[in-house]
C-alpha cells in the first residue's frame, strides 16, 4: 500500500458509501486538468498542419466530455463540501519526527543539558516521568525504577550504595578478602565506627607494642566531594567551617584519642604516595556501567588528576595540621591561596589523566601495565558489588529476562591513589560524581564523557513503539494460548515430540537473543567514543578468570543458601565463561529439527500399527476394500465367534491384499479354518517380517543413493570463468604449491575484506550445485527431508562459523575441526556420509581459491577501475 492510499484508508475509516461514490466522481478531474494542460502545451509547439488539426479535434472532443462529466447537482457539491475529503497528494507527506525526550529536572549541571541536546535529546520543560531519559544527581528510590517502562533509562542502579558508601565498601571488601586475600588487597585497612571500635584499639595497641607508628584518618560514612570534613591534629581540632564544609575530617597519630562517633569510618593513612612535582595527588577515573544482568563496564580514557596545594612531607607532629598538604579534594584546595587554575596542559592544581600517563612514560614507567592494574582493580570492585546490585535490580524489575536492555545506567567516579611503588589503592567511589565545570579542563573532559555516554546508550525513538508492540504481543500470547490438556494415554514418542517442540521454541528465542546481543555489541564497538569496554574482557583467559572470581564472590554473598548458591554460580559461569554463539545454536536447531522429523515418522508408523491392531480387536469392524487387496475378507459372520476369529486369522495372513467386493460364506470360513489352524502369533510374525523387508529395501536404496551422491561429488569441479577445467586444476595446483605466499593474502581476503554476506555467497556457489546434484540423484524435488542434505546444511553453517574462521581452519595441516559438530550430536554419521561431507568441504576450499584468484586477476587487469568482486555479482 502506498502512502496516499494509507492516508485514505485511515481518514475514511467508518465513512458511508455515498461519500466514496462522490469521491470516485471527483478524483479524475485533477488528472484530466493536468492532461488537458499538457495537450495545450503540445499544441503550441511547431507540428505539421494535419497533426495540429487532428490534435485540435481530439482536444475539442475531450473538452466536451470534460464539461459533461462536471455537470453534477449543487446538492451533491454541498454534501461533498460539508464532509472534507481525504488529502490526495502526488507527493508523500513527511512523517513527523518523534522527539526523544529527557527529564533533567533532577540535575543542577548545565553541561548535562548541553550534551543531552547535542546528542539529539529534547529536554522537557516539565517534570515528566514518561521521558526516554531521566537524570538525577541524588539517590533514586526503588519504586521509581520499578515503575519505569522498558524503553526508559535512568542514571542510577539500585543497590549501588554497597560500594559507594564508605562503611558498606569496607564491609564488603573485608568479607571478600577473608576468602580471596590475594585478589582483594587494594583497599586500606578500614574500621566502621562504633561497631568496630574495639578492633581498632586492639590493632593500635599491637602497633604500639611493636614500636610502629601509623596515621589514621576519620571520615563520614556517606560523605562526598570533600564534604567533610573537619581536620584534627593529635589533640587539637581545627574546624573547617571557614570553608563552609558542614562536617569534619580528622587526622590522628594516636588512635586512642578517637571517639566512638556515629556514622564514621577510620582508615589507615597512605603515608608514602606517588608525588607529582612534589605534590600529593589522586586520580578521578570515570566508569560507565550499562547493565548488571549481565554485567557490562566501560572505562573512559581520560579523567582528572587532583593535586594538593602544598608540597608533601610524611605526616608528623609538626605538619599534621597542614590541611592543604594532606588532602587532594578540589572542594578543599580551591580555597587555598596557592591553588592554581589550569592554563596549559602541564600547569595548575588540576590536570588530565592523559597528561599524567605521558608524565610517567617519560620517566620510563610502563603506563600500560599500570593501566591494566587499575582496570583489574575496577573490575574486581564491581564484582564485589554485583551480587547486591543484581539482586536489587531483579527485585525492582521482576520477570525481566537476562540480557534484556537495562533501564538503568550509571557513571561512577573512582578515586584511586598510587603509592611510591605504583600500586593503586582504592579510596572511595562516587555514585554521583561532580559535573561542575569551573575550569575549561573540566568542561572538555566531562562534556565528552557525557556525550559519549548518551551515544553509547543508543536511545531511539522507535524503542517506545517497539516496547508497546512487544507488550501487546505478549498479552495476546497469554490470552490466546490454550491450556494444554494432560492426556492419560500418551506414548513415549508423543512425549518426546512435545519435548522437542518445546526445546525448538527455546532455541529460537535464544537465537533471537544472541543476534540482538551481537547487534548491540557491534553498535557499542562502533560508537564507544572515548570509552573502552573492560568487562566482559575480550581475552578468553581473562574472561574465564573473572567469571570464576565472580562465581566465588556470589557464593560468599549467598553463604548459607546451599543448592541455590551453587546453581547461581553455574549460571554465572555459563553467562560469562561459555556464551553460546549463533553457529552453535543453528547446529542445535538443525539437530532438533532432524530429531523432530524422525519422531514424526515413528509417530505416524506407531499410529498406523495402533489403528490396525485396534481394527482387528473389535469384531464389528468392517474392512474397507480400499485398504485390503482381493484375497482378504470384506466382512464376516458375527453370529459365530469361532468363525469370526479364524476368518480374522485368515485375513491377517495377507493384510495388504485387495478383493473385488465378493463375500465368503460361513462354511467357507470354517473350511479355511480347518485348513489353516495356525496360532495368531505366527500370523503377526509374517506382518512384521513384511514391514522389516520394506524398511530394509528403503535403507538399501538410501545407501545406493549415497554412493551415487559421493561419486557425483567426486566428479564435480569448480569452474573458473573463461578457463577450461584443466586450466582451473592447474591454477589450484600452483596455489597449493606456493601456499606460503598465498596464505596471508587469502586470509586477508576471506577473513577481513569479505563481509558475512559475501562469505555466504561464496559458499552458496557450492551449496546451490550440491542441491541440484541431490535433486538429480535422489529424484526428489523435496530435498529438505533428505538426511544427507540436513547434514550438509550443518557443515555449511560450521564453515561460516566465527566470521569465516570455520572454513579457514580447514586450510591448516590435518585440521578437521568442523567434524566436531558430529561428535556433539546424538546422530551417528556413517562412513559414506562423512566422505560426502569431506568432499563438500574440499569443494568449498577450491571455490574460495578460485574466487580469490579471479578477483586478483581482474584487479590486475584493470588497475584504473574498481576492483571487481565476483561474490557481489
Amino acid at each position: 500500500m502506498d502512502h496516499r492510499s494509507g492516508l485514505n484508508l485511515e481518514y475514511n475509516f467508518g465513512s458511508d458509501h455515498r461519500r466514496e461514490s462522490l469521491r470516485s466522481k471527483y478524483r479524475p478531474f485533477s488528472h484530466f486538468d493536468n492532461m488537458s494542460e499538457g495537450i495545450s502545451q503540445n499544441l503550441d509547439s511547431p507540428t505539421p498542419d494535419r497533426a495540429v488539426d487532428s490534435r485540435r479535434g481530439s482536444v475539442l472532443e475531450n473538452l466536451v466530455g470534460y464539461q459533461s462529466r462536471r455537470r453534477i447537482s449543487e446538492r451533491e457539491k454541498r454534501e461533498l463540501e460539508s464532509e472534507p475529503l481525504s488529502p490526495i497528494s502526488s507527493t508523500k507527506k513527511k512523517r513527523k519526527k518523534i522527539p526523544i525526550t529527557a527529564n533533567l529536572f533532577g540535575t543542577r549541571y548545565e553541561v548535562v543539558r548541553h550534551m543531552a541536546q547535542r546528542a539529539g535529546l529534547t529536554i522537557q520543560k516539565e517534570d515528566d516521568s514518561s521521558c526516554y531519559l531521566i537524570w538525577s544527581d541524588s539517590f533514586v528510590a526503588s519504586d521509581v525504577i520499578t515503575s519505569l517502562k522498558d524503553y526508559q533509562k535512568i542514571n542510577h542502579f539500585p543497590g549501588m550504595g554497597e560500594i559507594c558508601r564508605k562503611d558498606c565498601l569496607a564491609r564488603n571488601m573485608r568479607r571478600a578478602s577473608r576468602y580471596l586475600e590475594n585478589d582483594y588487597n587494594f583497599v586500606p585497612k578500614t574500621w566502621i565506627l562504633p561497631s568496630e571500635y574495639s578492633e581498632l584499639q586492639s590493632y593500635y595497641k599491637d602497633l604500639k607494642r611493636r614500636s610502629k607508628k601509623k596515621t589514621f584518618i576519620l571520615k563520614p560514612s556517606n560523605g562526598a566531594m570533600g564534604n567533610g570534613f573537619g581536620f584534627s591534629f593529635k589533640f587539637s581540632r581545627i574546624q573547617v567551617s571557614l570553608f563552609r564544609i558542614p562536617f569534619r575530617i580528622i587526622l590522628y597519630r594516636n588512635a586512642e584519642k578517637i571517639a566512638q562517633s556515629e556514622q564514621t569510618v577510620v582508615q589507615e593513612y597512605l603515608e608514602k604516595p606517588l608525588l607529582l612535582e612534589g605534590f600529593k595527588c589522586d586520580m578521578r577515573i570515570y566508569v560507565l556501567m550499562t547493565s548488571c544482568d549481565p554485567l557490562k563496564l566501560f572505562l573512559f580514557d581520560d579523567g582528572l588528576i587532583r593535586m594538593s596545594t602544598e608540597k608533601y612531607t610524611p605526616p608528623n607532629e609538626g605538619n599534621i595540621e597542614k590541611l592543604f598538604m594532606h588532602l587532594t579534594n578540589y572542594s578543599v584546595n580551591k580555597h587555598s591561596e596557592n591553588y592554581e587554575k589550569s592554563g596549559k596542559i602541564d600547569t595548575g592544581s588540576k590536570r588530565t589523566l592523559q597528561y599524567f600517563r605521558e608524565y610517567i612514560r617519560k620517566r620510563d614507567i610502563d603506563d600500560k601495565l599500570l593501566w591494566r592494574h587499575i582496570i583489574d582493580l575496577i573490575i574486581k570492585t564491581m564484582i564485589v558489588a554485583h551480587p547486591h546490585v543484581l539482586h536489587a535490580y531483579r527485585m525492582c524489575r521482576p520477570g525481566v529476562s537476562t540480557g534484556k536492555d537495562s533501564v538503568c545506567f550509571e557513571i561512577l567516579g573512582f578515586d584511586i591513589m598510587l603509592d611510591k611503588k605504583l600500586k593503586p589503592w582504592l579510596l572511595e567511589i562516587n555514585r554521583s560524581p561532580s559535573f561542575g565545570t569551573d575550569e575549561q579542563l573540566d568542561y572538555d573532559i566531562k562534556s565528552t564523557l557525557l556525550y559519549d555516554t548518551f551515544k553509547l546508550l543508543n536511545i531511539r525513538a522507535s524503542d517506545k513503539r517497539r516496547n508497546m508492540a512487544e507488550q501487546k504481543a505478549q498479552a495476546q500470547k497469554r490470552l490466546f494460548q490454550g491450556r494444554v490438556k494432560k492426556e492419560l494415554d500418551i506414548t513415549d514418542i508423543q512425549k518426546k515430540k512435545i519435548s522437542l517442540s518445546k526445546k525448538k521454541d527455546e532455541l529460537k528465542d535464544l537465537l533471537q537473543k544472541v543476534k540482538k546481543d551481537a547487534a548491540r555489541d557491534y553498535y557499542e564497538t562502533q560508537n564507544c567514543g572515548g570509552f573502552q569496554k573492560i568487562f566482559p574482557p575480550p581475552d578468553r583467559h581473562a574472561r574465564e578468570r573473572y567469571a570464576k572470581l565472580m562465581s566465588e564472590v556470589h557464593k560468599i554473598s549467598m553463604e548459607g543458601l546451599g543448592k541455590a548458591s551453587g546453581a547461581f554460580s553455574q549460571e554465572i559461569l555459563r553467562t560469562y565463561n561459555n556464551p553460546l554463539k549463533e553457529e552453535d545454536i543453528l547446529d542445535l536447531l538443525a539437530q532438533c529439527e532432524a530429531d523432530e522429523k524422525l519422531t514424526d515418522k515413528n509417530l505416524s508408523k506407531n499410529k498406523f500399527s495402533h489403528d490396525l491392531r485396534h481394527s482387528r480387536g473389535f469384531p464389528g469392524f468392517k474392512k474397507s476394500t480400499e485398504e485390503f487387496d482381493e484375497d482378504s475378507d470384506d466382512d464376516y459372520d458375527h453370529d459365530d465367534p469361532d468363525g469370526g476369529e479364524d476368518c480374522e486369522s485368515d485375513n491377517m495372513e495377507e493384510p495388504f491384499a485387495f478383493r473385488n467386493g465378493t463375500r465368503r460364506s460361513r462354511s467357507e470360513c470354517s473350511t479355511q479354518r480347518r485348513k489353516l489352524s495356525r496360532p495368531s502369533s505366527k500370523t503377526h510374525k509374517i506382518g512384521r517380517t513384511t514391514s522389516e523387508e520394506r524398511f530394509g529395501c528403503q535403507a538399501k536404496q538410501e545407501e545406493e543413493n549415497l554412493k551415487r551422491t559421493l561419486s557425483a561429488l567426486n566428479d564435480m569441479r569448480i569452474k573458473f570463468p573463461g578457463k577450461t577445467d584443466e586450466e582451473a586444476e592447474f591454477i589450484l595446483d600452483k596455489m597449493n604449491e606456493n601456499w606460503k605466499f598465498h596464505k596471508p593474502r587469502i586470509a586477508s581476503y576471506w577473513l577481513v575484506k569479505l563481509d558475512s554476506i559475501k562469505r555466504r555467497k561464496v559458499l552458496d556457489i557450492v551449496r546451490s550445485n550440491v542441491k541440484a546434484l541431490l535433486v538429480k540423484v535422489w529424484k526428489s524435488a523435496d530435498i529438505e527431508n533428505i538426511r544427507i542434505n540436513r547434514i550438509f546444511s550443518r557443515v555449511f553453517n560450521r564453515l561460516l562459523w566465527s566470521h569465516g574462521q570455520g572454513l579457514w581452519n580447514c586450510f591448516q595441516a590435518a585440521s578437521q575441526s568442523w567434524e566436531t559438530i558430529f561428535s556433539k550430536s546424538s546422530d551417528v554419521i556413517t562412513p559414506i556420509e562423512m566422505l560426502c561431507c569431506r568432499r563438500v568441504v574440499q569443494l568449498c576450499r577450491d571455490c574460495l581459491l578460485i574466487v580469490y584468484q579471479f578477483a586478483s586477476e581482474s584487479k590486475t587487469a584493470s588497475k584504473n577501475s574498481p576492483s571487481p568482486d565476483p561474490v557481489s555479482k
